[in-house]
């Protein structure tokens, strides 16, 4: 199993490392266009690798896609992170041509891999990467839901005094601060619903803490997080490279379900080593699917913006 991260910078860093440290593939390939960063780092790894009793080969390459060659998962995380006061929208101008350019490199190479997007905004880059590419719908997903249904189930564990263990709750939708919905409603703590414990104004604080839970991040920290999002990463190969069937909330292309076509959205769906291979069913209610709607509405209008660039 071979698995290359695109993007050398933190988000693909922390993904990389923790790729190797769960020894999810025999060979991780870092790849960065900066000189001397993805070949630092990767040696960096290695060398902790030898205090962690893991084995995997760890390869950084500036630049060279023939290193990526027959890679079964490819994480793109290249792009211009969010600063204080950006939105993930703000992106889509910089980051659309490297998201094409690099999808196109790595299928030069690797014709049979599937692809985890985390460039944002991420929604439309996934749009764009599947479009572009021509690839088998299952093979494109976008990271989004995985990292925002973390951070849901941290707030709510905090909310909760729980070990977020025992909850189970996700977040559907497109990947922004007004985009992304929290299911509330399905949030359970050992099978009970959320709501049994917690009254609907802290329920909805909760939901708005998630729902800007990045730009609180990027306000913190000065840029985008890292930690999570490359978790989310690394969690999601996992799913793929070891077959695990996990449902997990991901961007993947809908032709009807949720009532949505022609767009990469959040939804849940069930990840194997096919990629995405079952979108389930969560039966919302008007509400959520009005919220839904919306959501859609507003992505379905950065992928126009797509069409006035030169790519």
């Amino acid at each position: 199993m071979k698995v290359t991260v695109v993007g050398a910078g933190a988000v693909g860093a922390t993904c990389a490392d923790n790729i190797a440290r769960r020894e999810l593939a025999q060979e991780v390939v870092l790849l960065d266009i900066k000189e001397g960063i993805s070949e630092g780092k990767s040696l960096d790894m290695l060398q902790a690798s030898t205090l962690l009793d893991c084995d995997v080969k760890i390869t950084g390459s500036t630049n060279d896609y023939a290193k990526t060659a027959g890679s079964d998962v490819v994480v793109i995380t290249s792009g211009l992170p969010r600063k204080p006061g950006m939105t993930r929208e703000d992106l889509i101008g910089i980051n659309a041509g490297i998201v094409k350019g690099v999808t196109e490199n790595i299928l030069k190479h690797s014709p049979d891999a599937i692809f985890i997007i985390i460039s944002n905004p991420m929604d439309t880059m996934t749009y764009l990467a599947l479009k572009s590419s021509g690839l088998p719908k299952n093979r494109v997903i976008g990271l989004g839901g995985a990292l925002d249904s973390a951070r849901f189930k941290t707030y709510l564990s905090l909310s909760l005094n729980c070990s977020p263990n025992d909850l189970q709750a996700s977040v559907i939708g497109g990947h922004g601060d007004t985009t992304m919905i929290p299911l509330t409603r399905l949030a359970t703590k050992a099978g009970v619903p959320v709501s049994q414990f917690l009254d609907e104004e802290t329920l909805k604080k909760v939901a708005a803490d998630t729902m800007v839970g990045g730009a609180t991040l990027t306000g913190l920290i000065g840029t985008s997080a890292w930690y999570a999002p490359g978790a989310a990463g690394a969690y999601m190969v996992e799913a793929i490279v070891r077959d695990q069937k996990r449902v997990i909330p991901s961007c993947v292309l809908l032709e009807g379900e949720y009532g949505q076509s022609d767009i990469c959205l959040g939804v849940p769906v069930v990840l194997g080593r096919n990629g995405w291979e079952e979108i389930i069913d969560y039966k919302l209610n008007d509400d959520e699917q009005a919220a839904f709607n919306k959501s859609a509405d507003a992505v379905r209008s950065m992928n126009n913006v797509l069409s006035t660039l030169s790519l």
